[in-house]
Order: C-alpha cells, then structure tokens, then sequence
C-alpha cells in the first residue's frame, strides 16, 4: 500500500455511492460529463467529503467527515488539500502523485502513470477528452437525482479495489459544473465528496502544482 497514511486521505482513491432512487432516465449526465471535460480546463472549489465504512453485525456505520479544498490543470494536474480534522495533501504534478501527512511527517511518492487509470482524479481533473475516459471506463448515465445529472464510470480494469464512480454535475450558464462525486469499493466502503464554490477555468499554472517534501519529514517512494 502507501505507507502508514491516514484512511481519509486514501479513501479518495479507494472508495463513494451509487446514484440511485429516481424514477426517470436520460443521458443527460454523459452529456455533462463530456461538456465538462472539453470546456473545463482547470478548476478551483472548497469539498467536504464523508467516509461511510460497512456495518457489523450488531453496529451502526461508521462515518470520518473531512474537509478542504481542491483544484485541478487538465491534464494530469490536481490537489486535494485536506484542512480538517487532520493537514493532508493529495497532489499531482504531472509526473508524480505526491501524498502528504502533515501530523505523521511522513510523504510518499509514486509515479503518477502507475496509479492514476481507473480512479475518481482521472475522471474529473486529468482525462484530455471523453475518448481518453472510454478507453479506461465503461461509461453509463444515470436517471437525475437531487437536482443534477449523473454519470457512471465503471472501471474496465478488475484489478483495483475501485468498483464504480458516480459524478453529478449542475447545469448553469457556463456550463456544466462539478458538483458531487460519489465512490464504491470493493469493500462496501462508501465516500461522498460535495464541491461548492466551483471556479470554472481559473488562472492556474504547472508550477502551482509542484509539490516538495517538507526539510526532516519520512519520504517513502514506491
């Protein structure tokens, strides 16, 4: 795995539900979801993301609540800054996924090709256009819930522990804009992740997404 990183900060590349409960379909979402990859080239919003485990037997769910903010340069270019309740950093620099624990001092780097396919950051913040996400999900559209349109990207690969993504998007005048994403895995874990003050194309730059280890802290590459 990654080293001894905190579960929050891997669930985004583990984990969400799936759309469900309405009673009409469309392809609306397939729609929005290609809109969204050609027009939407970076882009900038706070996130709250919560992290439901399985029940046991005899017991409630359990639920990990984190917050943050989140922006991404298309392609291949992206952070996750968790602020609460523990510092972590989930960044991408084009070459390199970067995961960083503030409390533990400890970073681990890997190559951004070996892990990148088949996860929620590929959908949403690196893919170039829809044909590069057909060629790694299977790509379905959703009936509207809650107000927005629902894609659903399965991963064609079988050998990660990601089995379906959800993204839903709102309609506006600019477009269509990234509003929740929705994470299962393999182990009935569940996470959502909610944006809101979504900046469509903000003025963003490479540089911005370099990402270098903090002077005494434990660097683990794999």
């Amino acid at each position: 795995m990654l080293g001894v990183v905190r579960p929050l900060l891997l669930a985004f590349f583990a984990t969400i539900s799936i759309a469900s409960g309405a009673q009409t379909t469309g392809a609306e979402g397939l729609k929005s979801l290609e809109n969204f990859v050609k027009t939407t080239k970076s882009g900038r919003a706070a996130f709250t993301q919560v992290v439901t485990s399985p029940a046991k037997e005899g017991q409630t769910a359990k639920t990990k609540t984190s917050s943050g903010t989140f922006e991404f340069l298309r392609p291949n270019r992206f952070k996750f800054i968790y602020k609460k309740p523990f510092e972590q950093s989930i960044v991408a620099d084009g070459q390199t996924l970067w995961l960083h624990d503030v409390d533990l001092n400890q970073v681990t780097s890997r190559k951004l090709a070996q892990v990148l396919n088949g996860t929620p950051a590929a959908v949403i913040a690196a893919a170039a256009d829809l044909k590069a996400l057909e060629a790694d999900f299977t790509l379905t559209p959703l009936p509207e819930r809650a107000g927005l349109q629902w894609v659903q990207a399965t991963p064609k690969t079988k050998e990660g522990q990601l089995q379906s993504i959800s993204v839903g998007f709102k309609a506006t005048d600019k477009g269509s804009e990234l509003a929740m994403l929705e994470i299962l895995d393999s182990f009935g874990q569940k996470s959502v992740m909610t944006f809101s003050q979504f900046e469509v194309n903000p003025a963003l730059n490479a540089a911005s997404f370099q990402f270098k280890p903090p002077a005494g802290a434990d660097v683990i590459k794999q």
